[in-house]
């Protein structure tokens, strides 16, 4: 009807969770209020607890800072990082819905080439709802998207594709660089608009970033852990990219799909370089070894749920990687504190209790 002020029903609202870490009040979403309203927000507060983020009004959340983290999960509460935007992975453990949309409070709202506004969250959703195409590559990218199909030559016994797990976005403006990029660029920006979406091929690894991510919690929840980075650990910047090398591995193994390529959102603020510089430094050593070791990983067939994979993935980086460094050991026992916690608070009987709206007041 013309002029109702009834707004349609958006893709999985009641299936989708939105889940954001910040530090500040989150004043961006304003401009991502047509986008988000409808939809359950999950808000980690990094560092200081005692500090009041403040949410526009609208919007259906709960919030968690560092003291509920430690109040809900006790002792394994030392498998979140402190200080890094790495604890959002909290948010993605007491979610109960099947999907998950996190980005970062810096990102806001993209126009395509045409000018109109960009729905991310639409996109992201499209993506995970159809089928990758992990084992043979299409020439003309994502077969199942409006106009495209699958080219000649491709066999016909692969078309039905696999389940995509996890999609991941691009941004306009800033790119994720990492620091001496950053210092030899730093006036580059991504202007490029390219519309494509592409199935990552089966054996191959990419750098997966955490500020524009959609996946199936359901299918891969279990292996987006994104690892110990910031307060304490000699390493950040490197939590979104572990998650993805462990959970491009797990898919591959158990025949599931990534996607990259649209949607874009618009990263509005480069972090400094010298600040990256220091805690990428030894990432940029340790990542020459780190990525051989997930090329050449492989999990038994035994692995048949995505943690027991996981366990073993862990168990596999404790006698690999811990002779790189100390750290390595220590990652590996988190990661099975992750996975036990996970199992905890998602059985029957470990869910927590939802947060009523302004629980950081």
């Amino acid at each position: 009807m013309a002029g109702s002020s009834i707004k349609p029903t958006p893709l999985l609202k009641d299936e989708l969770d939105i889940v954001i870490p910040t530090i500040r009040n989150l004043d961006f979403l304003e401009m991502w209020r047509p986008f988000f309203e409808q939809y359950h927000l999950i808000i980690v507060q990094d560092g200081d607890p005692s500090k009041n983020i403040k949410v526009p009004d609208g919007f259906d959340y709960e919030l968690y800072n560092r003291n509920d983290i430690n109040r809900i999960l006790g002792p394994k509460a030392s498998c979140i990082s402190f200080k890094d935007s790495a604890c959002r992975c909290f948010g993605y453990m007491v979610s109960k819905k099947k999907y998950i949309y996190t980005i970062d409070d810096d990102c806001f709202v993209a126009k395509d080439p045409s000018g109109k506004e960009i729905n991310a969250l639409e996109q992201h959703i499209k993506n995970l709802l159809s089928p990758s195409t992990p084992l043979f590559f299409n020439t003309l990218y994502d077969p199942y998207r409006e106009g495209a199909d699958f080219v000649r030559g491709y066999p016909f016994s692969l078309r039905e594709g696999v389940p995509t797990a996890v999609s991941h976005g691009l941004w306009l403006n800033i790119p994720d660089y990492d620091a001496p990029t950053q210092l030899v660029k730093p006036l580059e920006r991504n202007t490029r608009y390219v519309d494509a979406v592409l199935t990552v091929p089966k054996g191959t690894l990419f750098p997966m970033c955490g500020m524009n991510l959609a996946f199936n919690r359901e299918l891969i929840g279990p292996a987006m852990y994104f690892g110990l980075m910031g307060d304490g650990q000699p390493v950040g910047r490197y939590d979104d990219m572990w998650a993805g090398w462990c959970m491009k591995v797990i898919c591959d193994h158990m025949g599931w799909g990534v996607k990259t390529g649209l949607p874009y959102i618009w990263h509005s603020k480069a972090s400094n370089p010298f600040v990256n510089l220091k805690k990428e430094y030894n990432g940029i050593f340790w990542q020459e070894e780190l990525i051989p070791f997930f090329q050449s990983a492989v999990l038994p067939k035994e692995c048949t749920t995505v943690l027991k994979c996981y366990i073993e993935l862990a168990k596999q980086v404790k006698e690999k990687l811990g002779k790189l460094d100390p750290y390595f050991i220590k990652l590996a026992d988190a990661m099975v504190t992750w996975i036990e916690a996970w199992d905890e608070l998602n059985s029957s009987e470990g869910k927590p209790a939802k947060l009523p709206n302004g629980t950081a007041k």
